[in-house]
């Protein structure tokens, strides 16, 4: 979800863009509402991310242009679209350098609006992995090799419940990225790492004859045995019966 601002001397027109445009649907948070572009810099300069700003370019105190100037100047990264007049338009050509994205004329209609916040937001996403990638490249071997050592750390404890969401979060990635500098890095796929893990786990467990093998599956994260057993026997060759009968697994 991208949080997005919405800026508008209006109350009116700031309750019916929050209330009835189906922003969750299309990747949008409605994290807040401002009267002008003063108050929204005051609730920028607060704890609150803000990725997008909405605003109507004229306003008391301070204007959409102003506001544009101030997030330009202040090297923030947030986009701005404008929701101008047809009396507006020119005026807000003006404000071009200052990255505004693009300008919804009021009244706002709903296949604009939808049509201007999806490319947005697809955007947004082309830009978050491409910063991810080009921070991955930039990385040298002892920086690589220890995200890669914190994944696996990870893994080792967390196995029985490890996702892929939660390593991200862990080493600062997005979860699409860190799949592929994963695979990229170890040769391995990380859902692939995890099971590994999981089977030699269970393969030194088994090793322990007071513990049945449907225990040896909730051990190592797995509620149904069945599903324990087939991906057991695909990684070893046997089921973990035949495993524990028979001579040590490589």
């Amino acid at each position: 979800m991208y949080n997005l601002l919405i800026v508008d001397d209006e109350t009116e027109t700031r309750e019916a863009l929050s209330s009835y445009f189906p922003w969750n649907e299309i990747g949008f948070h409605i994290i807040g509402q401002a009267g002008n572009g003063r108050e929204a810099l005051r609730f920028i300069e607060g704890e609150e991310r803000v990725d997008i700003v909405l605003t109507d370019i004229k306003m008391p105190v301070m204007t959409g242009i102003e506001l544009a100037e101030d997030l330009y100047r202040s090297k923030r990264d947030i986009k701005v679209v404008f929701l101008s007049g047809y009396r507006d338009f020119e005026y807000a050509q003006q404000a071009l350098h200052y990255r505004v994205s693009n300008y919804v004329l009021k009244p706002a209609k709903y296949h604009v609006l939808l049509d201007v916040f999806v490319k947005l937001r697809e955007e947004l996403e082309a830009g978050n992995v491409e910063k991810e990638r080009s921070a991955a490249e930039d990385l040298q071997g002892s920086d690589e090799s220890f995200i890669i050592r914190q994944i696996k750390d990870y893994v080792t404890s967390h196995y029985q419940n490890a996702s892929l969401e939660q390593a991200a979060r862990l080493v600062h990635m997005n979860a699409n990225y860190l799949s592929f500098f994963f695979k990229q890095k170890t040769g391995q796929n990380f859902s692939d790492y995890v099971i590994q893990h999981k089977m030699e786990v269970a393969a030194g467990l088994l090793q322990d004859m007071s513990f049945k093998t449907y225990t040896v599956s909730e051990m190592v994260g797995y509620s149904n045995a069945k599903n324990f057993t087939r991906t057991f026997k695909s990684y070893y060759g046997k089921t973990p019966s035949e495993y524990r009968n028979g001579p040590a697994a490589p």
